[in-house]
């Protein structure tokens, strides 16, 4: 038996209705934004141009700090090229370069001052001693960098010789050897806290990089000091050099490299040979009871 239903009045299909995309819209859209952004980026063209341009930012000062031997005018003067140009575009590297350039100079930063100004910081080299390069003495630091030729402007420097720094070809050749160099800055750090002890070394020569050997002022002798306890080994020669003479009247070198042990050389060995000569003599002389005046006769012969 067929059933019939009773139709609902309300009810209703689903019906979606297509969503219509607006092409239009959208590339409006994006013609603005491209359009400012052109608009933005054509000011700021304008605007790096015309500061390029300007001449409150050409560089016309240059401030200096940290120096010491080199005056504000020779730093300013290594940066000359930086001079007019635009502050903002002003290649500071470059001019850091030209003051590293300096044997003066350690270590130099730079940095911009608005509107027309460069600040120059800088770290100089601290002359240490003097070694000779072929017929010139130099001016050096620890290290070993050759910083300046020496010259009457420096008289009031009171500094030690420091020879044997030329890695190869002697004196004629400006190549530091870096233990040698070693050596000296070692020898020159701990000497400088005593500044008694300090004042007093004339002459270091650093051949051997194994072997400071120094020369105090009015004493010819050459002191061997190895490569450690500088100080205590030149306090042990300046104590025992008194007794040093009175057996060896003309001494060569005295090498305390081996603390317990000294060994003296003679400046002369044919004369070192008469005095050991005379001794003997003067020694059989007391042993066969001869006068003493005998032997004084004797050595003044001799």
């Amino acid at each position: 038996m067929a059933v019939h239903a009773r139709p609902e009045p309300r009810f209703r299909r689903a019906y979606v209705q297509p969503v219509r995309r607006r092409w239009f819209a959208r590339r409006r859209g994006l013609v603005v934004h491209l359009g400012l952004a052109l608009v933005v980026a054509g000011g700021l063209a304008w605007a790096f141009a015309w500061l390029r341009q300007a001449d409150v930012l050409r560089v016309d000062t240059i401030t200096v700090e940290g120096n010491e031997r080199l005056s504000a005018g020779e730093v300013a003067g290594l940066m000359e090229p930086l001079r007019g140009e635009n502050l903002l575009v002003a290649d500071l590297e470059a001019g850091r370069a030209s003051l590293l350039a300096s044997g003066w100079i350690r270590e130099a930063a730079l940095r911009r001052v608005l509107p027309s100004a460069v600040h120059v910081t800088l770290e100089e080299r601290e002359p240490v001693g003097l070694s000779r390069f072929g017929s010139s003495l130099y001016l050096i630091d620890v290290t070993g960098h050759v910083i300046d030729e020496f010259g009457p402007r420096f008289s009031d420097l009171d500094l030690p010789i420091i020879d044997g720094f030329s890695a190869r070809g002697g004196e004629e050749s400006s190549a530091v050897d870096e233990r040698r160099a070693a050596l000296a800055a070692r020898l020159i750090a701990q000497v400088e806290a005593d500044s008694g002890l300090a004042a007093r070394i004339s002459q270091v020569d650093v051949a051997n990089p194994h072997d400071a050997v120094v020369l105090l002022d009015g004493d010819p002798v050459r002191v061997h000091l190895g490569a450690e306890r500088f100080v205590a080994r030149l306090r042990t020669y300046l104590e025992i050099s008194p007794a040093l003479r009175q057996v060896v009247p003309d001494i060569d070198y005295v090498d305390v490299r081996f603390d317990e042990r000294v060994y003296v050389g003679p400046a002369d060995a044919a004369a070192a040979a008469r005095r050991i000569a005379l001794q003997r003599r003067l020694t059989e002389a007391a042993r066969t009871g001869l006068a003493a005046n005998s032997g004084q006769r004797r050595q003044r012969g001799t």
